[in-house]
Order: structure tokens, then sequence, then C-alpha cells
């Protein structure tokens, strides 16, 4: 049986008691409700709600939720899903700005992988993301520059010093991800790992590393004694 919102106690409606008690009282499903507003004819917000966690194992499944995914949810249309599929991104950039600033300097590769790998370790395709750091190591950003598979034709050094001299960057960890789940480095990730450190030293901008990254283990150039000219 449906349950209607108008059928519920005006002080026991989600908003109403996300006002009275704060959102850390509120269940999964009403949390959802906020975010998702209204139903659909002749099913409720709350229900639609219900449906989307009994679709999950549990509730951190909702991060790899796709929109064609969501969208085929019955109930679910191409707004709502782009609206939950907004507010867990929002959500998650607030926790990974909130752990990246812990991060006071990066001394070694393993902190770097650490730190970051995380963020792209699990995608399907190659992404390549820089970490920009200050002239005594501190962290200062890191952007995620080219998606796609990783090559000189994608990967242009100019977007990754451009971006180094708008944040005042004297330094760049250079790291990507290979989807097979092996951090062996190709012919291509050499000589994107070249390119990028002879540029940098053009610029007076170091390349520190160039970290290939999988689920359980990574790659190192730096720790290959393969990048260690870049240390000058």
């Amino acid at each position: 049986m449906t349950t209607l919102l108008k059928e519920i106690p005006k002080s026991d409606l989600p908003r109403e008691r996300l006002l009275a008690q704060g959102s850390s009282a509120l269940s999964n499903e009403e949390l959802l409700s906020i975010i998702l507003r209204t139903g659909t004819k002749g099913e409720s917000v709350k229900t639609l709600s219900s449906k989307i966690l009994s679709s999950l194992k549990d509730i951190s499944d909702l991060k790899n939720l796709s929109i064609n995914k969501l969208k085929s949810i019955k109930g679910l249309g191409t707004v709502k899903s782009i609206t939950l599929l907004a507010s867990l991104e929002l959500g998650r950039r607030v926790y990974e700005e909130q752990d990246e600033k812990e991060v006071i300097k990066i001394v070694n590769s393993m902190e770097a992988y650490n730190h970051f790998a995380k963020l792209i370790y699990n995608s399907k395709q190659e992404n390549f993301l820089v970490i920009f750091l200050n002239n005594k190591n501190r962290y200062i950003t890191h952007k995620v520059l080219f998606k796609g598979t990783i090559n000189m034709s994608v990967v242009h050094p100019r977007e990754v010093f451009k971006t180094a001299l708008l944040e005042n960057a004297s330094g760049v960890i250079l790291m990507h991800n290979h989807p097979s789940g092996d951090p062996a480095p190709s012919a291509s990730d050499d000589e994107t790992t070249k390119i990028m450190a002879e540029v940098g030293c053009l610029m007076d901008i170091k390349v520190l590393d160039h970290i290939i990254v999988g689920p359980k283990e990574y790659y190192s150039y730096v720790e290959e004694g393969r990048l260690a000219y870049a240390q000058d």
C-alpha cells in the first residue's frame, strides 16, 4: 500500500523533521525524499525513495549508479536522476576537499598514491590526474585534466603547465590509472613521462613523479629510478 505524504502528520514529514531535529536524525529514505521532492502519479516520493534503496546492497552503492541505471527505476525520469547524481557528486566533492586539505605535504610516491589514487583507480577509462605542489611540496590542488586513452596525442603538456602557472605551482605529480588494474607502464606512458619532464625542466616546474595506479599497487617512475633527473 502506498503511503502519500499528505497522509503523514506534518511534524513527521522529512523537511519538518530536518528543521526540528537536524539532518543526521533522518533516515536514508527521508533524505532521498527531500532530494527528489515529489513522487509520480499514484506513487509517493516516500515509496519512490524506498524503491531506490531496495535496489542497492547498501547505501554506499548509490555512488556507483549511472544515469541509465537510475532512469531504469520506474518513476525516476531524467530530471530526478540528474538531481540525485548532482547531489551525490556535490557531497563527494565536499568531503574529498576536506580530506585534501589535511594533506599538508607530499613527501614520497606512496603518500601521493594513498591520498589520490582512490579518485581514479576504479574508473573504467584512463584518467590523467595532476597534483599541484608549491616549492615545499605542499599540496595546492589537483585536477583530472584528461580522460580516455592516455598518450601524447591526448595528453598535451600545454594543459598541464598552463594550470601549474595559474596555480603558482613549483612542482607537479602526474598520476593516471590503467583500467586493467595492472600498473606496468606502456611505451606511450614512457613517452608521455619523458616529454612532460623535459617541458617541466624548461619551464622550471618540476615533474616530481609519474605514478600509474591500480586498486592495490602502483608504479612510480621515481621509485624505479627513471625520473631522477626531474628532481634536480
